[in-house]
């Protein structure tokens, strides 16, 4: 049983095929969606405001997700990859959008489809990742497109932890 908190009588939703781990916290008004994953030690608090993770996203371990309070949800796409240790908080992640390990994206940022925030780079408030870009650094700021390669290999990465998911979930049920 995935560790699932109310918070003033709202209980997240997961889907059943989604995989939530054991050591995670995921409170109030949460949603995720099919064959996605929330890894271990990570906290989703949606207690002021919506947290939505769509289809096949995978939040990686020690990764907090928020929301601002009474303002701004957090809201995860489809086939997104957020590295571990990452900070999101009151953005948007659109689909097939990467955050990299150790990053932080803050209030009302938006990462839009295809694009990627580097390793520990830092996406302020308000700023907004184009499609398939790449933005390094802290402050992040804009370095190349990515090749449609690239690309690719970001969606083959999202299709891996939606089988790696299925396969915890499955070794955890005995």
């Amino acid at each position: 049983m995935p560790p699932l908190y109310p918070f003033e009588g709202k209980l997240p939703a997961i889907d059943p095929t989604a995989f939530v781990a054991p050591t995670a916290a995921v409170i109030g008004d949460v949603e995720v969606g099919p064959d996605s994953s929330i890894w271990y030690n990570c906290v989703l608090r949606g207690d002021t405001f919506p947290i939505r993770v769509g289809a096949r996203s995978n939040i990686q371990d020690g990764t907090i997700v928020h929301v601002a309070r009474g303002s701004l949800p957090a809201l995860i796409g489809d086939d997104v990859t957020v590295g571990h240790a990452c900070i999101i908080h009151a953005c948007t992640l659109k689909n097939h959008a990467v955050v990299g390990m150790g990053a932080t994206v803050l209030d009302g940022a938006v990462i839009e489809e295809g694009g990627m925030l580097g390793a520990g780079g830092l996406l302020t408030p308000g700023k907004r990742i184009g499609p398939g870009e790449l933005w390094l650094g802290s402050p992040a700021r804009l370095v190349r497109v990515m090749s449609a390669e690239e690309q690719a290999g970001w969606k083959r990465n999202a299709e891996h932890y939606a089988g790696l998911g299925r396969r915890h979930r499955d070794s955890l049920a005995g």
